[in-house]
């Protein structure tokens, strides 16, 4: 069984005696008792990972948001199956509100874990320095600043607030750019403090170059200006460090993946203790309980998009690795029947439309078309939810993003290198001469539904284009609208800094 982090949910109460046996008790824990221990100064920043929990499912959104606008994954409609108010048409035709709840879910979550982190701060701040202490805030000012980049990724020009304490009720949205330049300058600050090594759960000097890069990489679409060469830098940084490939594609992406050489920042799902990580239930079909052994019917929804799916050749091994489909059988070899029509189910990797109507599929194809996310693995006796960890950063994304700004540096055939291990991998051919379009083709190959898609897309400009079932559109759809419910609490949020 994978050992995870156990997170605190109650905080400590201190009771003391005086001589009259009266107990004083305290509101909250004396600067001058806690903490007395290094574990107790460790436990001081797990609320602020623990935020990270819902991101994966439809409590937080972030993942969801990142693969369904994008044209990797879609939830098509099922005939009475999968409408839920057109919410995932919504996202996934970029048709979204202020009031959608992607939308608004995935702020509230991101903002939690701001709050969070800064409450924790403030917390710090009114303890006896020291050395391990002074450590321990720097690593939750990157964690913070890991929430930060998600807004100015997702929304924009946001709030930028640093403390708790005496911080205005309604305040005002600053400039993406100046967000961007902040979170920047805190990383860099904290890196010499950070723990430098392989703590796949913890804000290491590792997952900071991570963030550095991704940040560099997507600098022209967050302030105006190009820093490749930044980037490149810190893609060095992070390939410098203590990871290497798997020899299998699929290793990182295991149930027990915690220790895997690829990952270098993960949420550490668990079925039991650390829950939220349901994304086999979303897409497999109602009678994949038996292929698996599960002890819940999976609610046969999500699938990849079926020009997406043609992208990979048929002799790249992710294709199967990454999908379900083809002649489904239970665990016993037998051939699987749909519930309902009693077909043997068979799954046409092409699902039919996002909208799936008696006018356009037989009662077979609403229930079967689309392959299914296998990406994760599904183990036998699976739970509601799965206990695989969810990489945020992976090294084989860092050799694509060392790809990508050499051959913006140096053109076409500069990150060939970097990108052929991936594809010898995977079991197709090398490239002698990749272009920006073959690197964008790729990273999404191998990073499907790693929650990556959407943003890839908009730096490459391919975000507002038609795909699928997406209309065109202008780049006024690269950020998502700051949900009604925030705006309507603090107008001040409508304003443009």
């Amino acid at each position: 069984m994978k050992i995870k982090y156990f997170f605190l949910s109650v905080l400590f109460i201190s009771l003391f005696s005086c001589t009259k046996l009266e107990e004083v008790v305290y509101d909250k824990i004396p600067a001058n008792l806690y903490p007395e221990t290094a574990d107790q100064v460790a436990n001081l920043s797990v609320d602020c990972y623990s935020k990270l929990k819902p991101f994966a499912d439809d409590e937080g959104w972030w993942f969801l948001a990142q693969e369904i606008s994008s044209d990797e994954l879609c939830g098509p409609t099922r005939g009475s199956d999968w409408d839920d108010g057109g919410k995932w048409r919504n996202m996934y035709q970029h048709v979204w509100t202020n009031d959608d709840e992607g939308v608004n879910r995935m702020w509230s979550s991101m903002w939690t874990g701001v709050t969070i982190c800064n409450q924790t701060l403030d917390m710090m701040n009114q303890l006896p320095e020291n050395p391990t202490l002074v450590a321990k805030k720097k690593e939750v000012e990157v964690i913070r600043a890991f929430y930060y980049y998600l807004l100015i990724d997702n929304y924009g020009d946001v709030p930028y607030l640093t403390t708790n304490i005496n911080a205005p009720d309604k305040p005002y949205k600053i400039k993406r750019a100046d967000v961007y330049d902040s979170i920047v300058k805190t990383i860099k600050d904290a890196i010499p403090s950070l723990n430098t090594g392989d703590k796949k759960y913890m804000a290491t000097k590792n997952m900071a170059f991570a963030m550095l890069a991704k940040l560099y990489l997507n600098s022209k679409v967050y302030t105006g200006v190009e820093r490749w060469q930044e980037a490149l830098n810190y893609c060095d940084s992070v390939i410098a460090g203590p990871y290497s490939m798997e020899t299998n594609f699929l290793a990182p992406f295991l149930t027990n993946n915690e220790n895997s050489r690829e990952i270098i920042f993960s949420i550490p799902y668990d079925e039991n203790t650390f829950t939220g990580f349901r994304l086999h239930m979303r897409t497999l079909h109602y009678q994949h309980n038996l292929r698996f052994d599960m002890p819940v019917g999976p609610w046969n929804g999500f699938s990849v998009v079926p020009t997406f799916f043609d992208t990979y050749e048929a002799a790249d091994k992710r294709r199967e690795g990454y999908h379900i489909f083809g002649m489904q059988y239970d665990k016993n070899g037998v051939i699987i029947k749909d519930g309902l029509t009693g077909e043997d189910l068979d799954i046409n990797p092409h699902v039919k439309a996002l909208l799936m109507d008696a006018s356009n599929s037989t009662p077979f194809e609403l229930r079967t078309t689309g392959a299914r996310v296998g990406k994760y693995e599904i183990k036998m006796g699976a739970k509601e939810n799965l206990s695989n960890d969810f990489p945020l950063f992976r090294l084989t994304d860092f050799y694509l993003m060392k790809a990508e700004a050499l051959i913006r540096l140096n053109g076409a055939g500069a990150g060939d290198e970097w990108i052929n291990p991936i594809r010898t991998r995977a079991g197709v051919d090398t490239w002698s001469g990749a272009t920006l379009e073959d690197l964008l083709a790729e990273r999404g190959r191998e990073l499907y539904c790693e929650g990556h898609r959407r943003q890839d897309m908009i730096r490459f400009d391919t975000y507002k284009n038609a795909y699928w079932e997406k209309a065109a559109h202008g780049n006024e759809r690269n950020t998502f609208p700051i949900p009604k419910w925030a705006t309507d609490a603090n107008p001040n949020l409508l304003i443009n800094p």
